[in-house]
């Protein structure tokens, strides 16, 4: 009989995603095969010197962490340290796509269009007209080492501009202003090491109650509509296809990735932000895409495992 694979389900740790994390695994542990896989969780919160302690007798893990300390390198490092091969991307990638205004600097190097931006510091809500003639109304408003949404909202009005900063700097003492983009939002899947494939695209309709797809947006069950593959001509499915897979590349990404991305009216496609760690329950924007392209989502564990095992 074969032996089992261990697998490490890192799930939970300290960030304000802590609880889609945790949810995610849920999702991820019942999917893995109990025939190929043997499966131990732990919270990186409270179990860093457990996995430092089992790492000889393990596998491979399965990081499921959103958000700083998880998904920002950290891990990535601990686990390159502990000589157990992981999912994703590695420190560096995982790092630059964390960071959203690096990130946005070398999609900008590339050729990939985004939307302009400033960058402000604490105090800076306090001054606003010296903000607003760099950069006009109206802003969304974003703190750089964020995921999920958290602590991101759209200012139209100086007072809003006032109260979103004041917010946002609560997650993060970086945060960026980015020209609001009208348009539809979609989102695009990237599955692979050295050779690469784009998965279908999905557009992603926020509810009436929700202005942007936000953290209740992304969350909430019938809170949004999502439809993959996205209704779209076919000469922009095939430029959002083809950018996602360049952001994949340009941020040194490996295993998997999702750009989110807006498609403006007039047809442009503006590059959002890079997730290296994308939702993982059943329904998220990524399995779902898999799901399109013909990979369930037992079968994109799989396969993600398959990657995380080829970096031994």
């Amino acid at each position: 009989m074969k032996e089992k694979i261990k697998v490490a389900l890192l799930a939970g740790g300290k960030s304000a995603e802590r609880e889609v994390s945790l949810k995610g695994a849920v999702g991820v542990e019942a999917a893995l095969d109990r025939e190929k896989y043997d499966i131990c969780r732990y919270d990186p919160a409270t179990d860093l010197v457990k996995l430092a302690v089992d790492a000889p007798e393990l596998d491979v893990a399965f990081i499921l962490l959103h958000g700083l300390l998880g998904e920002d390198g950290t891990m990535q490092g601990f686990l390159d340290l502990l000589e157990l091969p992981y999912q994703g991307s590695g420190v560096l990638g995982s790092a630059l796509a964390m960071n959203k205004n690096l990130a946005k600097i070398l999609y900008r190097q590339a050729g990939l269009k985004v939307a302009d931006w400033l960058m402000v510091s604490p105090g800076d809500e306090n001054q606003l007209d010296p903000l607003l003639e760099k950069i006009s109304l109206p802003l969304v408003i974003k703190p750089v080492h964020q995921g999920s949404s958290v602590g991101m909202s759209i200012a139209r009005t100086p007072g809003e501009l006032k109260t979103g900063l004041d917010i946002a700097f609560t997650y993060d003492r970086e945060v960026m202003l980015e020209e609001f983009i009208q348009g539809r939002e979609i989102t695009g899947g990237v599955i692979g090491n050295d050779d690469v494939t784009s998965l279908p695209l999905v557009e992603i309709i926020p509810g009436s109650d929700h202005p942007f797809f936000d953290y209740e947006a992304k969350y909430t069950e019938g809170a949004s509509r999502e439809i993959c593959p996205a209704d779209l001509a076919d000469d922009i499915t095939a430029r959002a296809r083809q950018n996602a897979v360049k952001a994949h590349e340009v941020l040194q990404l490996r295993g998997y990735s999702r750009t989110d991305m807006m498609v403006s009216q007039n047809d442009e496609i503006f590059i959002i932000e890079t997730n290296t760690i994308p939702g993982m329950t059943p329904t998220s924007l990524l399995p779902q895409a898999a799901q399109a392209h013909g990979l369930s989502f037992p079968e994109l564990l799989d396969r993600l495992l398959s990657l995380a095992l080829e970096k031994k």
